[in-house]
């Protein structure tokens, strides 16, 4: 392998600097300067790429940590530039043996700053709650349309760019969701795990949203990325990390969890996102949201501003979707009734819990619930692998002398790590204030019909359900 001259690494980045004249640069307030070069700006100039000044990277999280007003922009800025410093990085130590030649730079680069520009409004909420409730099976996915938003770029503006450097940006992209075409032998594999990594997880994707989502939030973050992006090494076709960074990597996939628990789904922010859902449901039939997706030419034009769009339209047919966005505008939100973890023996054959599984559990007398009373949200936290552990897939090495790479088995590394991987939260809401009482209460039956037990931590407090 690649010899190093130094145990310790330095921290300073190794980006080229010899082309910085001819390229354009930002301050951003993660990473500091970013160099732009010229093929990159002429995606990042055109509308497509601009329109994610206008989708928040956290979606509604704002309305709950005030500071979380960042946007796909700024973020799709940092992947790029930590692929940058990543293929650099290899390059710099690693080069000659690898064949890295800065095709591959630009390629890396191009793919960091292309992997979010199919993302739909508000974060995952278009793709993962609205369409399914629109478009029954339907299988669409940002990382999809984002290759095709490509294509779309480049054709639009005519951009010269080299097809094959393209088909391996698009392939880049969509490395991590599984759909990607197979690699051919000899392709550099290693260069695949750089943005979005399907094959273990760590990548520079979650390098940058990590810390700029625990900053925006005003979050602490002790997770270094920099200790990863300096140690790192390719073996077999694989990036690889030192034995020595096993819990910084380990902190990588906690960090995330925790913000999962803290910021993504936070209740109150789940309690929003429902209302949204509820209000794209509502407006779809009359603005034909959901027909965007087809065409990346109509797509583009979709982002969060469909909200503003709703709230000030005068039509009759959107009286429903306007009425839930000024409830979200006067804070008149869905009310948190209450929540468990789902016992620890059940994670593996639960099922989705329903609206209707709730009003089913009503016992006789008092107020009779409706299915459109209740909002169940159903959320899993796991450290991206499910119920497994993600470390199991990352290779390690002793030092940079060593030509072996391995797999560390968590227990002999801690005892104090977890055990189990994955967390399934059951949260259920009242759409209606003075149903919180009726609702909580059959909830309550839920539990004890399915486990026979309240798996909730205490009950509804008594000033929630008296709020009318």
């Amino acid at each position: 392998m690649g010899a190093y001259s130094n145990e310790e690494l330095p921290l300073p980045p190794v980006s080229d600097f010899s082309n910085t004249r001819l390229s354009k640069h930002v301050h951003d307030n993660v990473h500091g300067n970013i160099y732009l070069d010229p093929l990159s700006l002429k995606f990042i100039d055109t509308e497509q790429f601009q329109r994610m000044r206008d989708l928040k990277q956290l979606g509604a999280a704002h309305m709950v940590y005030p500071g979380a007003v960042h946007t796909r922009f700024e973020h799709s800025l940092g992947v790029y530039w930590l692929a940058g410093e990543a293929v650099q990085m290899l390059k710099k130590y690693q080069g000659l043996e690898l064949g890295i030649d800065n095709f591959d730079i630009q390629t890396v680069k191009l793919a960091g700053l292309l992997h979010d520009v199919g993302h739909g409004p508000f974060s995952h909420l278009f793709q993962s709650e609205f369409l399914p409730l629109v478009m029954k099976g339907t299988e669409w996915s940002h990382e999809q349309m984002s290759t095709k938003m490509v294509d779309h770029i480049v054709d639009k503006h005519n951009i010269d760019v080299d097809s094959e450097m393209m088909r391996k940006v698009k392939e880049m992209i969509l490395a991590s969701s599984g759909s990607g075409r197979k690699n051919d032998a000899g392709e550099k594999r290693f260069l695949y795990d750089i943005v979005a990594n399907g094959r273990n997880g760590v990548d520079v994707d979650k390098f940058d949203y990590i810390v700029r989502d625990s900053r925006a939030c005003g979050l602490g973050c002790s997770f270094e990325f920099q200790r990863l992006m300096q140690t790192m090494r390719v073996m077999g076709d694989e990036i690889c990390y030192r034995a020595k960074e096993y819990l910084t990597v380990h902190k990588l996939f906690a960090t995330r969890a925790d913000l999962y628990r803290t910021v993504y789904v936070h209740p109150k922010v789940k309690a929003i996102e429902l209302m949204i859902v509820d209000a794209l449901v509502e407006a779809n039939d009359y603005l034909q949201i959901s027909s965007f997706i087809e065409d990346p030419s109509e797509y583009w034009k979709l982002d969060d501003s469909i909200i503003k769009t709703i709230e000030t339209a005068p039509n009759q047919q959107l009286r429903e979707s306007r009425n839930l966005i000024r409830r979200i505008r006067t804070r008149n939100l869905y009310q948190f009734c209450n929540e468990y973890a789902v016992p620890r023996d059940k994670i593996e054959n639960f099922k989705d819990v329903t609206a209707q599984d709730i009003v089913c559990s009503q016992k006789n007398g008092g107020v009779l619930l409706k299915e459109e009373d209740v909002a169940v949200s159903n959320v899993r936290i796991d450290l991206t692998r499910g119920r497994h552990n993600p470390l199991e897939r990352i290779s390690f090495f002793k030092d940079y002398e060593s030509e072996e790479k391995f797999s560390i088995p968590d227990d002999r590394i801690s005892h104090l790590l977890p055990t189990c991987f994955q967390d399934m939260i059951v949260r259920v809401y009242a759409k209606k204030p003075e149903l919180v009482g009726a609702i909580s209460e059959a909830f309550e039956n839920f539990q004890l019909n399915k486990y026979g037990i309240k798996a909730q931590v205490h009950a509804t407090p008594e000033k929630k359900k008296r709020r009318m």
